[in-house]
């Protein structure tokens, strides 16, 4: 359950927020909720304790969670999909000095390690939805959609080196699949196209073998030092 001092850290101290979910990958219907994804740099001071700040957390509002800077770089600087997705959502509601910088760094985060992270994601996700078949008769359909989202956004990425989360004219092909429209062997002919294509694009793609890590770490060594010049020390 989230603390008083966990509350104060998302509210006084976020650089960075912005909407996820169906709503910025363009799958929004009118039952969509909206999900809010942040980052805040806690106070410098807090780390001087043995009692150190949360690397995440989850609150206050329904639907919101919300990373510390370094836990939020570590994660996107080993690809994980929901954390660079975050940095590319087109509905940013906040960002500061500091979370403009972090959005100017998105592409230093970028790398051929997203091909083995996407799709390693993608067929965790389709094990359960394959569960899910052997013991309802069915896959959960709403997430057979967004593991096909994923599997295209990460193609897209090796491919082009840039990711875009909006998933544009594949809207309804998707919502259809949520709709539960497309039959199960048709998603899943899908699903094995899409991770084939991932992996023929890996070689070939212009994304670096590894993210910029010097120039990552200098950014938060920086947001630390500016941090601990502005707070004044925890007692």
């Amino acid at each position: 359950m989230i603390t008083p001092s966990d509350e104060a850290l998302v509210r006084d101290h976020t650089v960075y927020s912005c909407v996820m979910g169906s709503r910025a990958f363009g799958l929004a219907t009118d039952g969509s909720d909206t999900d809010r994804r942040g980052v805040f740099l806690a106070p410098t001071p807090l780390f001087w304790r043995f009692d150190k700040p949360p690397p995440h957390v989850e609150g206050p509002a329904e639907e919101q969670f919300s990373w510390e800077l370094e836990r939020f770089c570590e994660l996107a600087l080993r690809a994980n999909p929901n954390v660079l997705e975050c940095l590319h959502s087109p509905l940013v509601d906040r960002a500061d000095a500091t979370g403009r910088e972090l959005l100017s760094l998105r592409g230093a985060f970028l790398s051929r390690q997203a091909h083995g992270t996407f799709v390693r994601y993608a067929l965790g996700q389709r094990r359960k939805l394959d569960a899910d078949v052997r013991q309802y008769g069915a896959p959960r359909w709403k997430h057979a959609m967004h593991l096909l989202r994923l599997l295209a956004s990460g193609r897209d990425l090796l491919r082009t080196g840039e990711l875009t989360i909006d998933v544009g004219a594949d809207r309804e092909e998707l919502l259809a699949v949520k709709r539960g429209e497309v039959p199960w062997p048709e998603v899943e002919r899908r699903m094995k196209r899409l991770a084939e294509e991932n992996d023929a694009a890996a070689p070939a793609s212009p994304l670096p073998a590894e993210p910029d890590r010097a120039r990552i770490e200098d950014f938060l060594i920086r947001a630390r030092r500016a941090s601990a010049l502005r707070t004044p020390e925890a007692g």
